[in-house]
């Protein structure tokens, strides 16, 4: 009888997990909604290009995305991305306090409907491609993104603000 008992349990705990594990959308925990994730390497293309994963946060998920990749490329441009040892994933500026010395320019490049958005763009922008976690009104998307590193450069350079 507890032996029946035991296994019953045991099916319906599997089943439970089971089901579980077999929804398409991802969500992480309330609590981690409003934890910085860093940016991190997936892929680095012969091309020029990288393909990374970036966390950013809004009151939707419009904005929420469009922060990812604001942050992905500020990261690129001025600290670069962490956790790889690839010289592409290295920051393109390196000039001490540039973002500060430059600041018009990069205000004017993050802005909305800024050229930033020439540079990065989503790879899939299916909701099963992307993290989400919500808190407070706030949510945070994970989300994977296409950056041409080559052409940022390229614009950077014809900017004045890197040297050939």
């Amino acid at each position: 009888m507890r032996f029946n008992k035991l296994i019953a349990v045991a099916l319906v705990a599997l089943t439970v997990s089971v089901l579980g594990s077999c929804r398409g959308h991802q969500t992480v925990a309330d609590s981690y909604a409003n934890y910085q994730f860093p940016t991190t390497c997936v892929n680095v293309s012969p091309t020029g290009s990288l393909t990374v994963r970036s966390w950013g946060s809004g009151h939707n998920k419009a904005t929420a995305i469009e922060d990812a990749k604001r942050k992905a490329l500020n990261e690129l441009i001025f600290s670069g991305i962490k956790g790889s040892n690839n010289p592409l994933c290295k920051a393109l500026v390196t000039e001490v306090n540039a973002r500060e010395r430059y600041a018009e320019y990069f205000d004017r490049f993050f802005a909305n409907g800024g050229e930033y958005r020439k540079f990065v763009k989503e790879t899939s922008a299916t909701d099963d491609s992307r993290v989400k976690a919500k808190n407070n009104g706030r949510e945070s998307y994970g989300v994977t993104l296409d950056i041409d590193r080559s052409a940022l450069r390229s614009q950077l350079v014809k900017d004045g603000l890197l040297s050939k």
